[in-house]
């Protein structure tokens, strides 16, 4: 009975982590660039189980069994595995309830938006635009983007967007002729002032969330030359699809429901066995 109270339990905790992944999905539904979160789970290790007290009646050891997927199969054959001098028959396998493995991000293109701003920039294909920030060079698909007092392309945050040089993007003042090519490249009053960097990674993964639509590298991943394509004019919007997320929510909930029964059903037995089925009359 305690496994069982130890198995639902990790499946509320499970479903609570799924939930609140949705959640947050459903609340950056219109935020320009986010790319959605998935909340993958796994099975805890199966054990075996055996019983005891028992004669060893099994044509089989329990040393020969390599792992359960073997067990299994002894007992699809009808025979009972045994362990060596134990008495202690193999009667299958038991699971332990899930755990979540890793929170996942889907980057899927989202939609674009054609918003007329020439500040505005969409990507297409794989690729972020690099950003300066006070913790260091951070990563995004945010292309809403600004002109500084001080003349510079930044972000909704004020953080200077980087060149292929590595600087940050300067705009002539009083410039309204600007032209950002697919490749990056600024023209502004007919002048080439700059490219803009965008870069990929090799491993996707590698890139972490931060918060504020930013990424990080991790573990030393380096970047490396991008062959995404820069629509100007464009937001790429979340890619969030708002009926799935709102049936998954209601999944999860039932899910979550049904583990709560099975912890209360498990209390309830736990509660007799140790208050009625003991006592003496």
């Amino acid at each position: 009975m305690l496994r069982g109270l130890y198995t639902a339990a990790a499946g509320m905790m499970t479903e609570q982590i799924r939930t609140d992944t949705i959640a947050n999905n459903l609340a950056n539904v219109n935020t320009t660039g986010y790319k959605k979160d998935e909340a993958v789970s796994e099975e805890f290790e199966s054990v075996l189980l055996r019983r005891i007290n028992d004669d060893e009646t099994g044509q089989g050891n329990i040393s020969d069994l390599q792992n359960i997927d073997t067990a299994r199969n002894y007992l699809l054959k009808g025979t009972v595995a045994a362990d060596n001098g134990s008495g202690a028959p193999v009667i299958g396998s038991l699971g332990r309830g899930a755990k979540i493995a890793e929170i996942a991000v889907i980057r899927d293109q989202g939609a674009l938006e054609n918003t007329g701003n020439k500040l505005d920039l969409a990507l297409t294909g794989d690729g972020y635009f690099a950003v300066n920030t006070p913790q260091g060079v951070r990563y995004t698909r945010d292309g809403n983007f600004y002109r500084s007092a001080a003349g510079q392309l930044v972000t909704a945050n004020n953080q200077a967007v980087l060149g292929t040089n590595g600087s940050a993007i300067n705009l002539p003042p009083d410039t309204a002729d600007i032209n950002i090519g697919s490749d990056g490249t600024v023209n502004a009053g007919g002048q080439d002032v700059g490219q803009i960097q965008v870069v990929n990674f090799a491993d996707r993964r590698a890139l972490i969330k931060e918060g504020n639509n930013l990424y990080y590298p991790q573990n030393g991943a380096r970047p490396q030359a991008a062959n995404a394509s820069i629509q100007q004019g464009f937001l790429e919007r979340s890619n969030v699809n708002v009926a799935k997320e709102m049936v998954e929510l209601i999944n999860n909930y039932r899910t979550y429901e049904a583990d709560s029964k099975a912890l209360t059903t498990q209390d309830s037995l736990l509660d007799k066995a140790v208050n009625d089925v003991g006592r003496v009359s």
